[in-house]
């Protein structure tokens, strides 16, 4: 989503001023959007972390690209960080099974990382009172992986 139009129109009158509601909630929305995406970078930093740890996990596997992922929604403006259907490494290990103990990967990760998740959220909120700095943090290319 682009930015919006200009808020101020030059005439023979002089200079015409427009309402900033929609500039201001477009820099919210996508403000909280990029605090979501950092925040989804961080906690899959912490899985993996943990998933590399555990017997017959290699660093270099494509199990935990194809296990774990996160989905930013646009509309509903939230973060989802889950465990891909079908991955029997993913969900047995999360939730345990009579052959898997139950690990807690995603859960722990994001309960361990909740200061942190708080310092990324204020700081890219913190930025809405000074545009340039907001219009900075907003990056308008998302992140696929």
């Amino acid at each position: 989503m682009p930015l919006p139009k200009s808020n101020m129109k030059i005439n023979k009158k002089g200079l015409q001023y427009t309402s900033n509601i929609d500039r201001a909630s477009y820099t919210i929305k996508e403000l909280s959007r990029a605090a979501l995406r950092d925040v989804a970078r961080l906690i899959k930093y912490a899985i993996r972390q943990k998933f590399n740890e555990l017997p017959g996990m290699r660093k270099q596997s494509k199990r935990f690209k194809n296990a774990f992922q996160h989905w930013l929604r646009k509309i509903d403006g939230d973060l989802q960080i889950g465990i891909r259907h079908n991955t029997w490494y993913g969900v047995d290990q999360e939730l345990g099974t009579k052959n898997q103990p139950k690990r807690d990967i995603l859960r722990t990760s994001v309960l361990e990382n909740i200061d942190n998740i708080r310092e990324i959220e204020g700081k890219y909120l913190s930025a809405i009172e000074n545009e340039n700095a907001a219009l900075s943090l907003i990056n308008e290319g998302e992140e696929v992986e």
